[in-house]
């Protein structure tokens, strides 16, 4: 017999306290004067009351996962969803209560409810579609509602991991999702997000670091212990070694050592060079994420990354891995990157991992645009947050490791995406068949709009000329402000299948939170979206 409700399932939680709108603020966030569970159970309640506006029909199940709470004690209670007892991808949803637990609302990214099936494709059949040139299947198929396609339709698919590498030699994990009534392949998501560009001698000067003194005394590593014990190390030109399910050999990645504590000579012929830009760019984006937003790392449980310098042969290109919840960088190509460790570069990799543990935006479609554009716009903000003087903070991704005569003076460019030959100004029907370095340009477009406004203008000697797809002018609100509605959307408001249409919604209910819904930021942040043809 079916169930005629929603089954509210309850789960451990954390509880974050957002930061305060703007840095001149002190003042504490206050207790919501009730416990995480007690506010997972009241927010799980709230939508059981709710099945049929939160998609959530009979035999659906929902967990908490994390709640945020406000200043004003609002809460956002993030939870992920099964369908009997089948995972639903693209499922997950946040619920918004007042302090007193009152319905404010939710953010879900499902246009129905999932519906009863059984499958007509056996696992064999589809796992044949799964595979594609130089991957392997691997493990065994599981059954899931997938729902982060265009349509937004949950659908029971066989779904598998594959495993092999991309065409430029970064490793390849994706999971395919096919179509469990039909063989279609529904979904192709690399977990391996990489960066497009590679590096140059990618260095910000003579920089302070924080290492460990080895046991006994007789030395240092480049180990932060203040900083959840990140470390950098040195893959000494070697490539992981993969097959089907794991990597049963990873190229080297112990903490660098030194005698002296004093790393590098600013050159790529002392292979510790590097090693300071990769340990720098992670300190900085550390720091970053905790003073605007008191995130306390990646994951904000305190716990460190490690970077990998000097991976694979002329490898161009570099790498966030959940799998080992670390960064990997090559040393380029020689003639067009050099090593990919400058510091917009690295903020952009750790970045991915910040996403990967909030809103987990899917690496495919439209989320997987704006999954690469938050990595784009938070390296931006670590730039401007550093105040490097060897690195003058800008609205371009990846400057500094271009090399002369490579025909370009960065990967991408925010204030007019378009400038790369790839990307988009402005949202279209083309947006589905690009790639999600090139899809993300609508959102990095948006950014630079909201931050600096539309036309012409020179910001720390740069120029920069941005149009708009409406023939408006727009006012910016200053990149604190931007990068501050950005993060709130991204962990309050976005869900893995958030699409275009989605990110504008979030953003405004970011910045109504943040700021007021009457408030010039608000709707700076409606004129920006309609400036790249988010309507």
């Amino acid at each position: 017999m079916k169930r005629a409700g929603l089954a509210a399932a309850t789960a451990v939680v954390s509880v974050v306290a957002t930061a305060p709108a703007a840095l001149a603020d002190p003042r504490p966030v206050p207790s919501p004067g009730v416990s995480a569970s007690a506010m997972a159970a009241r927010a799980l309640s709230a939508a059981a009351a709710r099945g049929a506006e939160l998609k959530a029909g009979p035999d659906t199940s929902l967990k908490v996962t994390g709640v945020i709470v406000d200043r004003d004690g609002s809460t956002h209670t993030r939870m992920t969803r099964t369908y009997r007892k089948l995972p639903v991808l693209g499922g997950d949803l946040v619920v918004h209560q007042t302090r007193a637990g009152g319905w404010k609302g939710a953010s879900l990214g499902l246009a129905q409810a999932p519906a009863a099936a059984a499958p007509k494709v056996a696992a064999s059949d589809a796992e044949k579609k799964a595979a594609g040139k130089g991957h392997e299947v691997t493990g065994g198929a599981q059954l899931v509602y997938e729902a982060r396609t265009a349509d937004r339709v949950p659908r029971l698919a066989w779904r598998f991991a594959v495993e092999g590498w991309q065409a430029d030699g970064t490793p390849s994990r994706v999971y395919v999702s096919v179509d469990a009534r039909t063989g279609r392949v529904l979904t192709r998501e690399e977990t391996i997000e990489s960066a497009t560009g590679q590096g140059k001698s990618l260095y910000s000067g003579t920089v302070p670091l924080e290492t460990t003194v080895q046991g006994g005394g007789y030395g240092y590593t480049l180990t932060d212990p203040s900083r959840g014990g990140t470390y950098t190390g040195d893959a000494k030109n070697q490539s992981d070694l993969c097959f089907l399910i794991f990597c049963f050999w990873r190229a080297p990645s112990t903490a660098l050592t030194d005698t002296d504590n004093v790393w590098g000579d600013g050159t790529p012929g002392d292979r510790a060079t590097v090693a300071v830009d990769a340990q720098y760019g992670t300190s900085v984006t550390w720091d970053f994420y905790k003073t605007l937003f008191g995130r306390n790392g990646i994951a904000g449980n305190g716990k460190g990354s490690y970077n990998r310098v000097h991976y694979g042969d002329k490898y161009a290109n570099a790498f966030w891995d959940d799998s080992c919840f670390c960064m990997t960088y090559g040393d380029g190509d020689g003639t067009n990157f050099g090593p990919l460790t400058s510091l917009d570069v690295t903020a952009h990799e750790m970045s991915h991992g910040v996403t990967s543990s909030t809103a987990k935006l899917a690496y495919t479609g439209e989320s997987g645009g704006l999954n690469e554009a938050t990595s784009d716009i938070f390296a931006a903000a670590v730039e401007f947050f550093a105040k490097n003087g060897k690195d003058v903070p800008d609205y371009l991704v990846g400057e500094k490791i271009v090399l002369p005569g490579s025909g370009r003076t960065a990967l991408r460019y925010m204030d007019r995406p378009s400038r790369d030959g790839k990307s988009l100004d402005a949202w279209s029907s083309k947006l589905a068949s690009l790639d999600v370095h090139y899809s993300s340009g609508v959102a990095n477009h948006f950014f630079y709009l909201l931050s600096e406004g539309s036309g012409k203008k020179t910001v720390n000697g740069v120029e920069y000329d941005s149009p708009t797809s409406n023939g408006s002018t727009v006012q910016g609100i200053g990149i604190d402000a931007a990068t501050r509605i950005w993060y709130k959307a991204l962990t309050a408001y976005m869900t893995s299948n958030t699409n275009y249409a989605g990110a504008r919604t979030a953003t405004l209910n970011a910045a109504r939170d943040l700021y007021g819904a009457g408030s010039a930021q608000y709707a700076a942040v409606a004129a920006a979206w309609s400036a790249v043809n988010v309507n």
